[in-house]
């Protein structure tokens, strides 16, 4: 047990730097970590040593090792989100008789890694290894909403980042902004036309245990089918995304929405004191 507090503080290091652009410093390193500076240095050095963290001395700044590098391509080979997704999207086809997919975030892309064609159903432009603008996908929308507000601010600031496939979707910061606000109320995301012409999606987003989204599940179906049968759709879905979310220990959106307005409303009451 005592060697427990050791790993975990280790694991917030590796998590730490792998969120940022650059190295850090030891001093950033203790404060974010929560440790004091010479606990720190032990730390760092024995991760140095293991190649999880280089020094580089000129810098005075810690940075990933080799061996982190290592472990993100480990995850890459064995692709553990595909397998663990494939069983619930083809339970997912087998129930609506549509083509499912999932896509996880690249930048203000989408990027899809796995396609469950239904039988008989034409292909679609969301095969694996497309990438497509986020905005205009459900999956993407998906995954956008469930992101802090500043991010998706970060990745859209203005016109320019937005590009357009068929004349549809939002073209800046206001409209993408309105549009999310509208898939947060409903729960899934939706797009009607906006990648492929007479064909619309719905997706919901899958979350990690930050309750961040990490993918989207959509299905894909012909824009004529009928207002009654989308809700089905839109329930199937959420629900897939759900048992995702459980599966990879994460939180649900309405767990997230749930701790964003009691943190919301703390922060408005410290405001007025």
């Amino acid at each position: 047990m005592s060697q427990v507090p050791a790993a975990t503080r280790a694991l917030r290091v590796l998590r730490l730097l792998a969120a940022q652009p650059e190295p850090l410093p030891v001093e950033r390193i203790a404060a974010e970590v929560g440790l004091p500076r010479s606990s720190t240095y032990h730390l760092l050095a024995t991760m140095a040593a293991e190649g999880f963290v280089v020094h580089l001395p000129d810098e005075r700044t810690y940075g990933l090792g080799v061996a982190a590098f290592e472990v993100g391509s480990g995850f890459a080979r064995q692709a553990p989100l595909q397998r663990i997704a494939r069983r619930p999207l083809a339970a997912l086809v087998d129930r609506i008789g549509q083509s499912a997919h999932l896509a996880v975030p690249h930048g203000r892309d989408v990027l899809y890694v796995l396609e469950e064609r239904a039988p008989g159903r034409p292909p679609l432009v969301t095969d694996v290894g497309v990438r497509l603008p986020a905005h205009l996908t459900a999956s993407g929308r998906a995954i956008l909403a469930g992101l802090p507000r500043e991010q998706v601010r970060a990745l859209y600031p203005d016109r320019t980042a937005f590009v357009d496939r068929t004349g549809l979707g939002p073209a800046s910061p206001t409209a993408l902004r309105e549009l999310l606000v509208e898939t947060r109320r409903r729960g899934h995301a939706v797009e009607d036309g906006e990648v492929t012409p007479g064909l619309a999606s719905v997706a919901a987003a899958v979350n990690d245990h930050n309750g961040l989204p990490v993918a989207g599940v959509a299905l894909t179906f012909e824009a004529d089918l009928p207002v009654s049968q989308r809700a089905g759709v839109a329930a199937a879905v959420r629900s897939a995304a759900a048992q995702l979310t459980r599966r990879l220990h994460g939180q649900d959106s309405s767990s997230v929405a749930t701790r964003r307005r009691t943190t919301t409303s703390d922060t408005a009451a410290i405001s007025t004191r």
